[in-house]
């Protein structure tokens, strides 16, 4: 029977295995390091120091945009220049992050805190995940631009006549329920290869394509529903877990929003739904056990 709830008390013993059976800073640190890194590339939060950005202003500022229309080829090419920019650092991120999972995931199954020699280990596991992930991001950047390109084309039109009648819902609908399609997909796709297809690569030495076949043929017939079923309960469980990074937060003054020592601090709630995925698929048999059991004490001599 595989249940959703089951997998919470495991996964907090695990926890406390883990991190406070006994605790040290060293690992706490080093764990922290791989957590921060796998991480990478998901994504995050940007400040813009208070600052909200005035459409209006900009729209009247008449010599800006004389001194961009004069200096059209100079934008452009700073434009492209900062685009790519942008695209090397994601692509660098991503590739940090993929072999990063690995090593924390590695780091949470065999109650450890390594860096270096799980980095050369799942060198190729991590740079097939990355090639993975990288493609999975161009395609949805793909569609959305080709959202964007069919908003611009079908609803910018009828919304500038200021008429909001079934003219103009019949393609804001449609294209905006297409892109919540994409995007939906995009989290299910992305979600159940970090919780699930990663950890079969690490349990059966597989690639990405391999690894998802098995997950498609081996542990996801019959139970989609009971998937589904986890990600809402991670949903609720983010809700604890929310309020304990806020007061994390707080009490160490905000240095626990810094980038490296937020992964460090907030240790405890990585590991947990790290080791939630890897509890629930446990119970689809022991061949899905990654994590090592504790070792039996030694009997007294």
């Amino acid at each position: 029977m595989i249940s959703i709830t089951a997998p919470i008390q495991p996964a907090l013993d695990h926890v406390k295995r883990i991190l406070f059976s006994p605790f040290s800073w060293e690992k706490w640190f080093v764990l922290g390091f791989c957590a921060f890194l796998a991480h990478l590339g998901e994504g995050g939060s940007y400040s813009y120091n208070g600052h909200t950005f005035d459409h209006t202003r900009l729209a009247g500022s008449s010599s800006a945009a004389e001194w961009m229309g004069a200096h059209l080829a100079l934008v452009a090419t700073l434009g492209a220049l900062v685009l790519l920019l942008v695209l090397a650092l994601t692509a660098l991120f991503v590739w940090l992050g993929s072999r990063g999972a690995f090593m924390f995931l590695d780091g949470v199954a065999r109650n450890r805190a390594a860096v270096a020699e799980p980095w050369t280990r799942f060198r190729t596991a991590g740079n097939d995940l990355f090639r993975f992930r990288l493609v999975l991001l161009l395609v949805f950047f793909g569609f959305f631009g080709l959202c964007a390109g069919a908003g611009y084309l079908f609803v910018l039109p009828v919304l500038r006549t200021q008429s909001f009648g079934h003219a103009a819902l019949i393609p804001l609908v449609s294209v905006g329920g297409f892109l919540i399609l994409g995007a939906l997909a995009y989290l299910a796709v992305a979600l159940l290869l970090m919780d699930f297809v990663v950890p079969i690569m690490y349990r059966r030495n597989l690639d990405v394509g391999q690894a998802w076949h098995v997950f498609r043929h081996e542990v996801l017939p019959g139970h989609a529903w009971r998937f589904a079923g986890f990600y809402l309960m991670t949903l609720l469980l983010w809700i604890p877990a929310l309020v304990l990074a806020i007061l994390t937060i707080c009490l160490t003054c905000c240095v626990a929003i810094l980038p490296y020592l937020s992964s460090v601090a907030l240790l405890p709630i990585t590991v947990f739904f790290r080791c939630y995925s890897l509890c629930f698929l446990e119970q689809f048999g022991d061949e899905w056990r990654i994590i090592e059991a504790e070792p039996a004490p030694e009997p007294a001599s």
